[in-house]
């Protein structure tokens, strides 16, 4: 009947599901996706220009993500920290987790603006708790990521640490943003596909949430092999430190530009706002 829901839920209520099928008065059957309902919260949401529109929260969160991703993949190029120097490549990395942090906390606004109206009746509170969304989860773990990434890249600029110290104030918080990057990939990419394997490579967001997913991935690999080793001071694998950060990097990367056509996608004529369009069979 109309007004009937299933999707995949982590309780009950629409705002906690990955998705919901409805069927319409009119005998429809349409599907809210909590995604596509975040990033086209309003008709204006996908305005402008894929390639140029500074007006939009979306196309920042895009740029800034692919900003720090691209100084992440420079500070990891052997060359590059042999031309500049040990403490220049350490900054490279600490300006790329700023932007990392900055576009980290627009994503986490963007997931609160979505929320249900009588979670955050003003939309302008800065931190909010709404637990039982997997967005909010999604987006305020990475958050939390990049400011262990904030510590661990400033800690790594200051030269001739001892190993147990280099460890504590380099290696751990790198290792516990490693994991929030992860965890909230791993979110994130459930939230797109409902399910944990799915194959939709004509979704710009299944492949955005892909290589997120990979790129995290590769920075975990990276963050095992810098563990630095007491007795000698030596990195565990100094070469796969650098493949990790540079495969996650470039992961990173290509993932936010393509956040850029994701924005502006041809919403269906169809559809209503919010993220409402034809359920898949």
């Amino acid at each position: 009947m109309p007004g009937q829901h299933r999707g995949a839920r982590s309780s009950a209520g629409l705002h906690e599901s990955t998705f919901v099928d409805h069927l319409t008065a009119d005998g429809l059957l349409r599907r809210w996706e909590s995604r596509r309902h975040r990033k086209h919260l309003t008709d204006s949401t996908a305005q402008g220009s894929t390639w140029w529109a500074p007006h939009a929260r979306g196309w920042w969160i895009a740029v800034l993500f692919a900003v720090g991703s691209t100084l992440f993949a420079l500070g990891a190029l052997p060359p590059y920290a042999g031309a500049v120097g040990v403490r220049w490549d350490s900054a490279t990395y600490f300006v790329g987790s700023l932007f990392f942090t900055t576009a980290a906390f627009l994503t986490y606004r963007e997931a609160v603006d979505a929320g249900p109206l009588k979670d955050n009746p003003s939309r302008r509170r800065v931190l909010v708790f709404q637990p039982r969304r997997i967005d909010w989860w999604a987006s305020a773990v990475q958050l939390v990521g990049t400011l262990y990434f904030n510590v661990s890249t400033a800690a790594a600029m200051i030269v001739n640490l001892a190993a147990q110290a280099e460890n504590r104030y380099v290696w751990r918080p790198d290792a516990v943003g490693s994991l929030c990057f992860l965890v909230a990939s791993a979110l994130a990419w459930y939230e797109v596909c409902h399910r944990w394997v799915a194959w939709r490579p004509r979704e710009w967001s299944w492949w955005i949430t892909l290589l997120n997913l990979l790129g995290s991935i590769a920075f975990g690999v990276s963050a095992v092999a810098s563990y630095v080793i007491p007795a000698t001071g030596e990195l565990r694998d100094a070469a796969r430190a650098n493949l990790g950060t540079l495969v996650g990097a470039i992961c990173f990367l290509i993932g936010a530009l393509l956040l850029l056509p994701e924005r502006t996608e041809e919403v269906d004529p169809d559809a209503a706002p919010g993220g409402e369009r034809p359920a898949r069979p």
